[in-house]
């Protein structure tokens, strides 16, 4: 007897129809999920691995050829000593004077502390001691020449310079044609504790335009 059309398939149609299908849906799938999953970040690149392997075959440069030379350091700056001499300045050189009375006497230079032996100051002025130096102050105003006056007699204690000769003019050329500078210079040098003697220097060293002056030694 024939079978009629329309019958069911054999099962194993069905089995192959069914792998199909399946087949048919991981293939639809998997660009989705291969779309859908995160990307893993690459891992950072080891600098120093790297620039080991970059400088792997470098070769040290040789030594330089030169000395190394230490440079010598700076002498330390005595600050005390500094402010010391500039506190004598103001201390030797600022006190007030008798203008009028400066002016008044026409006396020879001339002065010795309390307890200078005289024979110290006839020595001076006969010329008996060697000018060690010199400080000449044509040209100067009274303050400046009052300055430059305090810093070289300083300079001379330092270097132990006991006898100096200081230039103030006869001040032929100051108005009234006055000695201003000379008595000035004689004041200052009297208001000096470092200042032993001084005299009006020998006609040689300069006559009434100069002044010769002895220092306390250092040492002492």
């Amino acid at each position: 007897m024939k079978r009629a059309r329309g019958s069911a398939l054999a099962p194993a149609a069905f089995e192959a129809l069914a792998r199909v299908r399946r087949a048919l849906r991981e293939q639809a799938a998997a660009p989705a999920a291969s779309q859908q999953a995160p990307k893993k970040p690459k891992a950072p690149a080891d600098g120093p691995m790297l620039f080991r392997r970059a400088v792997a075959d470098a070769v040290p440069l040789p030594p330089p050829n030169r000395a190394n030379v230490a440079r010598p350091r700076p002498k330390p700056i005595a600050h005390k000593r500094r402010a010391d001499e500039q506190q004598v300045m103001i201390d030797a050189l600022s006190d007030p004077w008798d203008w009028e009375a400066a002016l008044s006497t026409g006396e020879e230079l001339v002065f010795s502390r309390p307890g200078v032996p005289t024979a110290v100051l006839r020595k001076l002025r006969r010329g008996g001691w060697v000018i060690k130096g010199e400080l000449d102050l044509h040209g100067h105003t009274g303050n400046e020449a009052r300055i430059a006056l305090a810093a070289f007699l300083n300079r001379c204690m330092l270097e132990d310079r006991r006898c100096v000769r200081i230039i103030h003019g006869k001040g032929l050329g100051s108005k009234n044609r006055l000695p201003v500078l000379k008595n000035k210079v004689r004041h200052w040098l009297t208001q000096r504790d470092d200042v032993l003697a001084f005299c009006q220097a020998r006609t040689v060293d300069g006559g009434a335009g100069a002044v010769i002056v002895l220092l306390k030694s250092s040492s002492r």
